[in-house]
């Protein structure tokens, strides 16, 4: 009876964090799109294509199975590659002038070949997504990432989440744009506390 009642708990304690992390990637998927609104305001075609997209995100958060049942971490060497990406994609997005989606792309595109070098190892079958992750760090406008410090320090929230949220947000695409997202924001809201206050 006890064991039962112990199970119940966790199955309650394992839904009120599953909800609650929908809730929080709703607010910040929402966030972005109303960032993407703001700047494009004079165009009703953005306007209509968020006004489509967010009750389609709303259902496919609430009717998908996009958690596995037991929590899992991602292993800190494979986040440790994060930097890499996002510095990588950085410099050539702003000091070869190749721009963000090129950048982006070319970084995803050498990380999707790390598994090459050795083909039985599973360490290095876990990189590519966590390097292409790294490169939606690198494509942000210097607007925003005013420097490598930035980029770093964007880094480390977004290994932080990654490392996790392995077993969250299973079958939701996007997922690794939207933790790169969150990482420039959380970064972006410090430095705006740190200048403001300093």
């Amino acid at each position: 009876m006890v064991e039962i009642n112990k199970n119940h708990q966790l199955a309650k304690k394992s839904s009120f964090v599953r909800k609650t992390s929908i809730l929080i990637l709703l607010i910040i998927q929402i966030a972005f799109l109303s960032a993407i609104f703001r700047e494009n305001f004079q165009s009703m075609w953005v306007l209509l294509s968020i006004i489509v997209i967010c009750p389609l995100i709303l259902v496919t958060y609430l009717r998908g199975p996009i958690h596995h049942y037991d929590h899992q971490y991602e292993h800190i060497l494979v986040v440790s590659w994060i930097p890499v990406g996002a510095v990588s994609s950085f410099y050539l997005n702003h000091y070869l002038g190749l721009g963000p989606v090129i950048s982006a792309a070319a970084i995803g595109a050498l990380g999707s070949f790390v598994p090459e070098i050795n083909k039985k190892s599973n360490y290095l079958k876990q990189l590519p997504a966590v390097i292409y992750c790294g490169a939606f760090i690198g494509m942000s406008s210097t607007r925003v990432a005013p420097d490598i410090f930035f980029i770093l320090a964007a880094s480390f929230f977004t290994a932080v989440l990654i490392l996790v949220s392995k077993s969250l947000f299973s079958g939701v695409g996007g997922k690794l744009g939207t933790l790169a997202f969150t990482g420039v924001a959380i970064t972006s809201f410090i430095y705006y506390l740190i200048s403001y206050y300093v």
